[in-house]
C-alpha cells in the first residue's frame, strides 16, 4: 500500500515533511499548496512537486511568476489520503473542516491546541496511540525533544519530578522581522506553555519547564534537571541509553562540539537534506548525575525535529508498520538519520 500525502503550506516544516515523505517506499506525494509564489513555491516546482493554490491566493500571481499550477487546495485535498497540514499557527484549526468534509484524514503541527486532533503523537512515546486515527497532532519541536527523552527515562528508571529551562531561539532563519535583536527576553508566562504539551503524552509525568529567548537562529537548548525514582548504577549507564536510542545524538567531548554552532556544521557536514539535525542532540560531558537527580543539556533544531515524527504519524494512522520501533527505523532509513535502532 502507497499512502497519498499531500502537504498543505509548503514553509519550514512543509517543505522538509514534502521531501521525506518522497523518499518514503510506502508514501506518495500528490501535491503541496503555497499561498503566493516566492522563492520556496519555485524551489518546489524545480523539484517537480505539483503546486496547489491555498487559501485566498490567486492564480494570476503564479501565471505572473511563470510557476504552473495544478488547481486549488481543495483539489489537491481531493486526491489525498491524508493531509500533512503545515500551514501558519491557527490556521491548521481553521483548515480541519476541509479535510473533515472530504473525508481525508489530517495531521497538524504544535502550532495548534492538542483538542484539534484525537492524540497528540510523539514515535517514540506512543506510536500504538495513533493507529487508526483520523486527525493527529505531531508536537511542537520543543515538546518532541522532551517528549523523546521522557520516553528514553520513564520506562527504565521512573521520573518523580521533572524541571526544564528552554533557552530558545529567537527567529527560523529566514525570519528577518522578529527579535530580539541584542537581548535575552524571559517568558514570564509561568510555566511555560512546554510543560503542560508534554503532558498531552505522558499525563502523568510531573515537569515544569520555562523559557527565554536569545537573539540566535540556530537551534533551542534545554537544561534539564530530572530526579528518577530509580537511581541509575552511574552516569554512564544514562549516556549509553541514550547513545543506543534512536533519534539521539551524543557528543564525545574529544569531537570539540562546543555549543550549537559546532552542531550545526555537524549536521552540514554530514548533508542529510536541507543540512538538518533531526536528532536530540546531547553532549556525553554535558550529562550528570548526583544520587536520583540525572542533570543534562540537549540541543533542539527547531527547523527539522518534527520531520520524522510526521512520517511515523502517517504510519500509525494507516497501519503501515507493526510498531513504532519498525517504523522509526524505515523512517530513518529513508531519511539517512545516523543512530542506533531499537530491539
Amino acid at each position: 500500500m502507497s499512502v497519498k500525502v499531500a502537504i498543505n503550506g509548503y514553509g519550514t516544516i512543509g517543505k522538509r515533511v514534502a521531501d521525506a515523505v518522497r523518499r518514503q517506499p510506502d508514501m506518495t506525494l500528490v501535491g503541496v499548496a503555497k499561498r503566493r509564489p516566492n522563492y520556496e513555491a519555485l524551489h518546489a516546482a524545480h523539484l517537480g512537486y505539483p503546486i496547489f493554490i491555498a487559501g485566498d491566493g490567486k492564480k494570476a500571481d503564479f501565471d505572473a511568476a511563470g510557476l504552473r499550477t495544478a488547481g486549488t487546495s481543495r483539489d489537491m485535498i481531493a486526491l489525498a489520503d491524508v493531509v500533512v497540514d503545515a500551514s501558519p499557527d491557527k490556521t491548521g484549526r481553521e483548515n480541519a473542516a476541509l479535510y473533515q468534509a472530504a473525508k481525508v484524514k489530517a495531521i497538524f503541527q504544535g502550532g495548534e491546541k492538542a483538542d484539534v486532533a484525537e492524540v497528540s503523537f510523539n514515535a517514540l512515546a506512543n506510536y500504538s496511540r495513533a493507529k487508526g486515527k483520523e486527525r493527529v497532532r505531531v508536537v511542537s519541536c520543543n515538546t518532541t525533544g522532551l517528549a523523546r527523552a521522557a520516553a528514553v527515562l520513564t520506562p527504565r528508571w521512573g521520573i518523580e519530578s521533572w524541571e526544564a529551562t528552554i533557552v530558545r531561539r529567537a527567529a527560523d532563519p529566514a525570519e528577518t522581522g522578529r527579535g530580539p535583536i541584542n537581548g535575552i527576553v524571559p517568558v514570564f508566562t509561568l510555566p511555560s506553555h512546554h510543560g503542560p504539551d508534554v503532558k498531552t503524552i505522558f499525563p502523568d509525568l510531573s515537569i515544569r519547564t520555562a523559557a527565554v529567548v536569545v537573539p540566535t537562529t540556530l537551534m533551542h537548548v534545554h537544561v534539564n534537571r530530572v530526579r528518577l525514582r530509580r537511581p541509575p548504577r552511574d552516569k554512564d549507564e544514562v549516556i549509553d541509553v541514550f547513545r543506543q536510542t534512536p533519534r539521539f545524538h551524543v557528543f564525545e567531548a574529544w569531537e570539540g562540539v562546543d555549543g550549537t554552532p559546532q552542531v550545526m556544521e555537524y549536521a552540514r557536514d554530514r548533508g542529510v537534506g536541507r543540512n538538518d539535525m533531526m536528532e536530540n542532540a546531547l553532549w556525553a560531558n554535558g550529562i550528570e548525575l548526583v544520587e536520583r537527580d540525572v542533570f543534562f543539556f540537549q540541543a533542539i533544531h527547531q527547523e527539522s525535529i518534527v520531520v520524522p515524527e510526521n512520517i511515523d504519524a502517517i504510519r500509525a494512522m494507516f497501519d503501515l508498520a507493526p510498531d513504532g520501533p519498525s517504523s522509526i527505523a524505515m523512517t530513518d532509513k529513508a531519511l539517512k538519520i545516523e543512530g542506533a535502532s531499537l530491539p
